[in-house]
């Protein structure tokens, strides 16, 4: 594959996503750039030997999300008649940030920096957010005269409780790192020449698990979100008598009683 706005690699199992626009300070509204960060995450999926996906970007921005500049002048994604904006949104940012979202492995937000409106939204959509001391987060839509068309009127409450997102939203306050790390909006804040260091080293004990019993953990997760104990139940029992037939199963066990570290094939 070959990318102009990003840059994408993968290294011993570990897919590293870096949004490379900082001219207009990684906005994901671009089309080509749309177009790039679906198709890494249709490769990630697509590749069962690709086991942990770092979403981070180049300095100084992780990402503005909106173009503003495109927003004042009512071209691109924000040209057209309210419904045809309607479908914009639809078809470009919002099914951008859901493909992040269903990115069959676990995501991990490396935030470099200023992470504002569609920004903060596209970190949200991954399952784990490691921030620069650098990075700021805002839910910055009302200052701008907008509503969060990104999910995160959704994703927000449900990551740090309801009356802390409202705050965030209807004030549009910008916080710093460790603010959001105190509200659990972060799992990690690190020195900012760190932040690819501590990215990896999770990414690697999580590409160090078997594979498919980590996509059916993230599958069971996301389930979890939105159905009964119950339900959920059933689901981890199906997917786990499957995990009882893999050979990555048996692999785990025989090293244990071996004592020695498994090696798994993602079979």
């Amino acid at each position: 594959m070959e990318f102009k706005e990003v840059l994408f690699q993968v290294d011993e199992g570990i897919a590293t996503l870096t949004l490379n626009r900082a001219d207009i300070r990684n906005a994901i509204t671009h089309p080509d750039m749309i177009a790039e960060i679906k198709s890494v995450c249709n490769y990630v999926n697509s590749h069962l030997d690709t086991r942990v996906l770092i979403l981070t970007a180049v300095d100084p921005a992780f990402s503005s999300g909106g173009n503003v500049k495109d927003m004042k002048e009512r071209k691109g994604m924000f040209a057209g008649t309210p419904a045809e904006l309607v479908e914009q949104y639809r078809k470009n940012l919002q099914e951008v940030l859901l493909s992040v979202h269903n990115v069959e492995v676990p995501t991990i937000a490396a935030i470099n920096g200023s992470a504002v409106g569609a920004g903060c939204g596209l970190a949200l959509m991954c399952d784990i957010r490691v921030a620069s001391q650098k990075a700021t987060f805002g839910e910055t839509f009302l200052n701008v005269g907008l509503i969060p068309g990104d999910g995160s009127a959704f994703t927000l409450p449900r990551l740090i409780g309801m009356a802390k997102a409202s705050e965030l939203i209807f004030t549009s306050e910008t916080i710093d790192a460790n603010t959001a790390l105190a509200l659990g909006l972060l799992n990690h804040v690190v020195d900012h020449e760190n932040l690819l260091q501590k990215s990896r080293e999770i990414a690697t004990k999580i590409a160090s698990k078997p594979p498919q019993a980590v996509r059916l953990t993230k599958k069971l997760l996301r389930l979890g979100e939105h159905s009964t104990l119950e339900t959920s139940m059933m689901q981890a029992a199906a997917y786990q008598s499957l995990c009882h037939f893999t050979e990555d199963h048996m692999e785990a066990l025989n090293a244990m009683f071996e004592k020695r570290k498994p090696l798994f094939q993602g079979k």
